[in-house]
This record gives structure tokens, C-alpha cells and sequence, in this order.
């Protein structure tokens, strides 16, 4: 499984991109940062990560997008920046076909590090030696990426299996159309019974009591 993460940002937009599967050792194929500039405006700055977003998923062609969730701060501005980069993310993806998986910071966090409320730091060294590299990722934003794209493959064997057994509990509570039952009814064919049919009584013999 080859998967980009993107940590979305107007300023810097971490990606990264991950191969292997979950309960293996993962390789780290690629990792930097779209930036853009603050002075810039705002219609340029989300084609310039578009187009780095593009250069990335034409070079590495992952099969899976893992996007950072944006979530509510206080700094309404930022959650504003983060959110536009987040749908150009998911726009250059879907484009392309690839399926989009979006991950809360925690979910990330508690995947890499096994605590849901792990600094950057730590998050940092804990993909340095998950990926086997000499240093960590920088800037920060970079390892967030990184760490999305692990967080991804290793939730998506259960987040598979969660979706099929909803699917099939679906399909068997969901209740029968007058046409579904209709057609259940053909497909079974006419009921038969299988009582035992009486015998016929046998006919009286016309020459029975006759003499000659």
C-alpha cells in the first residue's frame, strides 16, 4: 500500500509519502513541504499548493490520500487556511480517482506514538524510527505528514473490516420492498403439498350377484 499524507496548510503543506502494510516494517519514499507565500494572494496561493500537490501525485502515484481532519481552534484564521488547503488536497485527489481517508490529530498521534496527546516532538521521533531514518523530518509539518500516511496503514485493515460487517448488517436488516418479496415468491416456484391424496374407492362389479 503506497500512501501520500498531507498535513494541509497555506503556508506549508506537509506531504509525505509511505509504502507497506500494516505489521511490516514501512519505507519512507518521499517527504518536503508545498509552500506558499503569506503575501500572496489568496487565489494564487491555493493554485500554488494545487500545483504541488499535483507534481507530488504524478511523481509517486499513491493509492491512498491521507489527509489531516481540520478541526476548530481558536484562531479562526488558521482553521480558515488549513481548511482551503484541505479541500485542494481532497480536490486533486479525487480528481485522480484516489480514495481519501481523513484523520483527526489524535487518531494520528495515538498511531504513532500510542498516546492521543503527544507533542511534535515526540511524534517526530517516534516516525524517525518507525520509517528507520537518520534524523527527523523537518520542518514539523513534513513528520506530521509522514505520520499520517503510517496512521493510515495501519488503521485501514480494521477500518475495511468495520465497513464490510456494516455493509452486511445493512443488507440483512434491511427490510423486504412489496416487489422484493414479490420476486422472493417466484423465485421459490408454486408451494405442493404433501399430504397423501385418498385412494379411489373401487367401483361396484356389475356382474356381482347375478346368477345364471
Amino acid at each position: 500500500m503506497r500512501v501520500l499524507g498531507v498535513d494541509p496548510g497555506l503556508t506549508r503543506c506537509g506531504v509525505g509519502v509511505v509504502e507497506g502494510v500494516a505489521g511490516r516494517p514501512l519505507t519512507m519514499l518521499g517527504v518536503g513541504v508545498v509552500r506558499t507565500s503569506a503575501d500572496a494572494d489568496l487565489g494564487h496561493r491555493l493554485v500554488a499548493v494545487e500545483q504541488g500537490l499535483e507534481r507530488w501525485l504524478d511523481e509517486y502515484r499513491p493509492e491512498f490520500v491521507a489527509v489531516e481532519r481540520v478541526f476548530s481552534q481558536h484562531n479562526v484564521r488558521t482553521v480558515m487556511g488549513t481548511a482551503q488547503a484541505s479541500a485542494v488536497a481532497l480536490l486533486c485527489a479525487s480528481r485522480r480517482g484516489i480514495p481519501v481517508a481523513l484523520h483527526t490529530p489524535s487518531e494520528v498521534k495515538a498511531a504513532v506514538t500510542g498516546s492521543g496527546r503527544a507533542d511534535k516532538a515526540q511524534v517526530g521521533a517516534m516516525v524517525t524510527r518507525l520509517l528507520r531514518l537518520d534524523a527527523p523530518p523537518k520542518p514539523a509539518d513534513a513528520a506530521d505528514a509522514l505520520a499520517l500516511a503510517i496512521c493510515h496503514i495501519w488503521r485501514a485493515p480494521a477500518q475495511n473490516r468495520l465497513q464490510q460487517a456494516a455493509a452486511l448488517h445493512a443488507s440483512r436488516t434491511a427490510p423486504r420492498t412489496p416487489a422484493a418479496r414479490t420476486a422472493a415468491s417466484r423465485a421459490s416456484g408454486p408451494r405442493t403439498s404433501t399430504a397423501p391424496h385418498p385412494s379411489p374407492s373401487p367401483s361396484p362389479d356389475p356382474l356381482k350377484g347375478r346368477t345364471a
